[in-house]
């Protein structure tokens, strides 16, 4: 049995409130996880990231080790952070421009469903930012141009956007295909029987 941690993954600062609900192995790579809360937020993975508990920071290592960065992040498991530090709790940011700003916490345990993939979507609400909005301060503005016509970059913010945006819409399809990727990418692969006499 492979023990299975439930996540409640909350946006900060902005309304209406982006929450998701998945569940993953308690033993995934804080790269995978980050894969994974990308793929359940609905962001891009254009940028950089860090995962913070208890004063550590894990995530993209500085390749010229020029300064003292993250520890790495596809050297650490959940399971890791939660024995080292004690928490049930990991700050995640995503874009250090925009500066998003996310609360994992950690709510259950329970064993693996048979017949279940994971990472697996529970629950989602509210839609997840445009890439580059400009942060929290940057989506409220972008929110209100895009909900009053006659705003003067009602129009720019519409087309820059792809078309509409409902804020309240996770588009829950989106992610449910994006986690069914992923868990796809890493199931364990069957082994090749070799050939005799070999």
């Amino acid at each position: 049995m492979t023990q299975i941690a439930r996540l409640r993954i909350t946006l900060n600062d902005v309304e209406p409130q982006v929450v998701r609900q998945i569940e993953v192995p308690l033993k995934i790579r804080l790269d995978r996880l980050h894969e994974a809360v990308q793929a359940a937020m609905g962001w891009t993975d254009s940028h950089l990231y860090e995962f913070r508990a208890e004063g550590i920071g894990w995530g993209e290592p500085d390749p010229e080790g020029f300064f003292d960065g993250p520890l790495p992040a596809k050297k650490t498991t959940l399971q890791d952070v939660m024995t080292d530090t004690g928490s049930r709790t990991l700050q995640y940011i995503y874009d250090y421009g925009d500066d998003w700003d996310h609360v994992i916490r950690i709510e259950r345990f329970d064993d693996d469903a048979a017949d279940t993939s994971y990472p697996r979507l529970l629950k989602a609400t509210g839609a997840c930012p445009p890439e580059d909005v400009g942060g929290a301060w940057g989506y409220e503005e972008f929110l209100e141009a895009i909900a009053e016509p006659d705003h003067e970059q009602h129009d720019d913010m519409i087309r820059w956007a792809g078309g509409p945006f409902d804020p309240n819409d996770p588009r829950i399809d989106r992610i449910e295909h994006r986690l069914a990727l992923l868990a796809k990418k890493w199931a364990p692969r069957a082994r090749k029987p070799k050939a005799p006499g070999t």
